[in-house]
């Protein structure tokens, strides 16, 4: 289960923000596992070894709390835009609660202090996913979870087990198109693929066509009686 960060007195903060900030980085290209505590005290210019161990108890330790601050943001922005979506006393549509995901993932890479978060995120869902998986929990994905009660309420000609897996998918390719355009924003010049002025746009048109497309009759055939009866796992909570 995670543990607790150490308390920490107000002249460290510097040093804790120093460590979190060189520990994303290197996270977001190495994992947990590719980095070592030397190579985190290095990154953040540290003389004293034990700063990792005094401020956050270990590299994982260190992880979740990274992990968690950029949770804990995505959650509070989608829960806000859900809320005044439900204040209109209407129905919402499938492109409104597919911006609910999306426009918070792009104001976080607009935060310097997570400049690298879905980098960090798309890294460790690909290597260490059971890790994300317990760090999060049910606590800090409330609003992503109404986000796929209500994709689920909207698209209702494509059969329940199969419209979650697209909504897995979506994820996946939301969190990897993220840190790709991270990758772009933080490269000289950029790239030609994330300044287009509908770039973030046509990502949402990719995104709603993933979801409402009807399934083929080979997926339908290969679904089966779930895909009839509307059986089937529950989408991964991200």
């Amino acid at each position: 289960m995670p543990g607790t960060t150490r308390p920490h007195r107000s002249d460290g903060a510097e040093t804790r923000a120093r460590l979190k900030s060189a520990a994303q980085r290197l996270f977001a290209t190495r994992g947990i596992d590719g980095v070592t505590v030397r190579d985190l005290i290095a990154a953040a210019r540290q003389r004293n070894n034990a700063s990792l161990s005094y401020y956050f108890g270990s590299k994982e330790e260190l992880a979740r709390e990274l992990i968690i601050d950029g949770a804990r943001i995505l959650d509070a922005r989608r829960r806000e835009m859900l809320g005044a979506l439900e204040d209109a006393d209407r129905e919402p549509t499938v492109r409104e609660i597919l911006e609910v995901l999306s426009v918070p993932v792009v104001e976080l890479s607009a935060d310097p202090a997570q400049a690298s978060y879905l980098q960090m995120i798309a890294n460790l869902e690909l290597n260490d996913r059971a890790f994300v998986r317990e760090t999060l929990g049910d606590t800090w994905n409330h609003g992503y979870r109404r986000c796929v009660e209500y994709l689920l309420l909207l698209i209702a000609d494509v059969p329940r087990p199969i419209l979650e897996q697209r909504i897995s998918l979506v994820v996946i390719y939301l969190n990897a198109a993220g840190a790709a355009r991270e990758r772009s924003l933080a490269s000289p010049g950029g790239s030609r693929l994330w300044s287009a002025p509908y770039a973030m746009s046509n990502v949402l048109d990719t995104i709603q066509g993933m979801l409402e497309a009807p399934p083929s009759e080979q997926t339908r055939a290969a679904a089966g009686e779930s895909a009839r009866d509307g059986g089937g796992r529950p989408a991964d909570a991200i």
